[in-house]
């Protein structure tokens, strides 16, 4: 037993404007960082295609069919909003992204493998039922959640999104759904606007911890440790999806929180503890954002360690 690496070539196709934050080195950087011999041991698995039905669990037909069916050439973008683009390789990176995330689950269900870091891009959890935005496309991390409860049975599934930035999308699927729980920190006031702690969703399924500019490693471990842990303990999860960005690095650009690789090792241990308790150790992790590239490498490394680790136990 082991953890696995799910990628595929097709989400480096995924093309980006001159100068946009998320572009195809984010991906190659994270890639380069996880195939060398001190991971000798994460087993890679290519990202299928996702099956349509999945996709149509957490979003409108529309929207799956408008980003499916764009026609774009070689070299063009079609603009979403004013950060949002497609290009001629998007729709296939992104069936490849969500692809990943529902293959992940699936293989951590029949116990080929503990756990699974999902390095994959577009990145997803910006992506609302209805709206692509914030340069997502498909909520990945929302369609393997609502995928391993209709295809595995399970019924409390649980995301926590460590991202700088609010997940929007993934709260506006799951707002409803008292056996869907979404937990974030994240900063505020920031893009997109959305997370403050009074959104609790429908039975008190939500858990948003915003954090002001500036805080450093001792708020974001007291958010996890006062806030989110407790609430995440009671749900009591049967599966577990995280929403790996790694933009609240000191380092990154379109932020200014104050962690370092320490603190994402720190809370992928903590969450992955939880989740040997709660459900069989179950998780799924997700690449969201991050967008220094030195800083989300090292992120990266860090948190893909803590989940090899836990897999261990």
């Amino acid at each position: 037993m082991t953890t696995a690496l799910f990628t595929h070539p097709a989400c480096l196709e995924h093309a980006t404007p001159a100068g946009h934050p998320e572009r195809v080195d984010r991906l190659r950087t994270v890639l380069s960082a996880l195939r060398n011999e001190s991971f000798a041991q994460l087993v890679e698995m290519e990202a299928p295609r996702v099956q349509f039905e999945a996709l149509l669990r957490a979003h409108d037909r529309m929207h799956v069919a408008e980003i499916l069916s764009a026609k774009i050439g070689p070299g063009e973008f079609a603009r979403i909003d004013a950060d949002t683009v497609i290009s001629s390789g998007s729709a296939d990176a992104a069936l490849r992204a969500a692809g990943a995330v529902t293959a992940a689950a699936d293989a951590v269900m029949s116990r080929r493998i503990d756990n699974a870091f999902c390095a994959i891009r577009p990145p997803g959890h910006h992506a609302e039922r209805v709206r692509p935005m914030g340069f997502c496309l498909f909520n990945n991390i929302a369609v393997g959640a609502l995928h391993v409860r209709a295809v595995h049975g399970l019924a409390r599934i649980a995301v926590v999104d460590f991202d700088v930035h609010h997940g929007n999308g993934t709260q506006d699927i799951f707002f409803d759904d008292p056996n869907l729980f979404y937990a974030s920190t994240h900063q505020f006031p920031l893009y997109p606007g959305t997370g403050l702690s009074s959104e609790r969703g429908e039975a008190g399924n939500i858990v948003n911890v915003p954090l002001p500019p500036g805080t450093g490693s001792a708020g974001f471990r007291a958010a996890y440790e006062e806030r989110i842990l407790p609430a995440l303990a009671e749900f009591a999860p049967e599966f577990l999806f995280l929403s790996a960005g790694f933009d609240a690095h000191e380092a990154d650009p379109l932020a200014s929180l104050r962690l370092g690789e320490e603190d994402f090792e720190w809370v992928t241990q903590r969450l992955c503890r939880l989740a040997a308790r709660a459900c069989e150790g179950r998780v799924v992790s997700a690449l969201e954002g991050g967008y220094d590239l030195d800083a989300l490498a090292r992120s990266t490394v860090a948190h893909v360690r803590a989940l090899a680790a836990s897999g261990k136990g």
